[in-house]
């Protein structure tokens, strides 16, 4: 269930109240201040629940058909450094344990300059939200689910080839997360490659609608993700 089809849902619901109860409901959401996590949804299902059109059973289940939907909806809500760094190194250790954040005594010379070590393979990590660039707003009422139609822009930032083995681009959608492992080497010949800063040493790479299908065949299974770094990075 998408967020389209749950507010058709509760507009349908909400018709099933009485006149006064109507009323009721639009002037308050007029004047409904929203901050995560109360919602305007929220209020609109309690105001349902409270007044008996919808049971708590049927809420149940219409929160697990929007949840196994949106699974991925929260990580629009998280800062970039929290997405970027946090959840995306820690996402990636639990996919395969062998991930580890280096040290000196994995790498005698590691300097802090990339994310994770793997058998040898130094890799940096970077993690993108899909979001809709036509749309304005937070990021979460642009974010964009897999089969979407509409024209996405994610931009992998503060790329520096020369200081990695490999790099892992988290593309994350409302209801999909895709994993892209290429060598340094791959990004630093990718045609997408460009330079952040004017005359900066920090590069980027912008995935969109129009360029997507020309990652696949970087584009690897969360469960292969372990043996596809070491695998690309022995080969640089």
């Amino acid at each position: 269930m998408k967020q389209a089809e749950l507010r058709r849902y509760l507009e349908q619901l909400s018709s099933s109240l009485s006149r006064e109860d109507k009323l009721l409901l639009e002037a308050r959401l007029e004047g409904l201040i929203s901050i995560f996590p109360f919602s305007e949804y929220e209020y609109i299902i309690s105001f349902l629940i409270d007044r008996n059109v919808l049971s708590f059973v049927e809420y149940e289940k219409l929160r697990d058909r929007y949840v196994s939907s949106n699974q991925y909806l929260e990580l629009y809500n998280l800062s970039p450094r929290v997405f970027g760094q946090i959840w995306g190194e820690k996402h990636l250790k639990d996919l395969d344990s062998r991930f580890h954040l280096p040290n000196k005594s994995l790498d005698p010379e590691y300097d802090g300059e990339y994310d994770l070590w793997i058998e040898g393979v130094k890799v940096e990590v970077k993690a993108a939200r899909a979001v809709n660039k036509k749309k304005g707003g937070s990021l979460i009422s642009k974010a964009l689910y897999w089969d979407s139609q509409e024209s996405f822009w994610m931009n992998f930032q503060q790329l520096k080839p020369a200081i990695c083995d490999v790099f892992i681009f988290i593309g994350v959608w409302v209801d999909k997360i895709v994993y892209w492992v290429m060598s340094s080497k791959e990004v630093e010949k990718s045609p997408y490659l460009s330079h952040q800063h004017r005359g900066g040493v920090e590069y980027q790479i912008s995935v969109t609608k129009e360029n997507l299908a020309m990652f696949e065949s970087y584009r690897v299974n969360p469960k292969e993700i372990g043996d596809a770094v070491v695998k690309r990075g022995r080969l640089s």
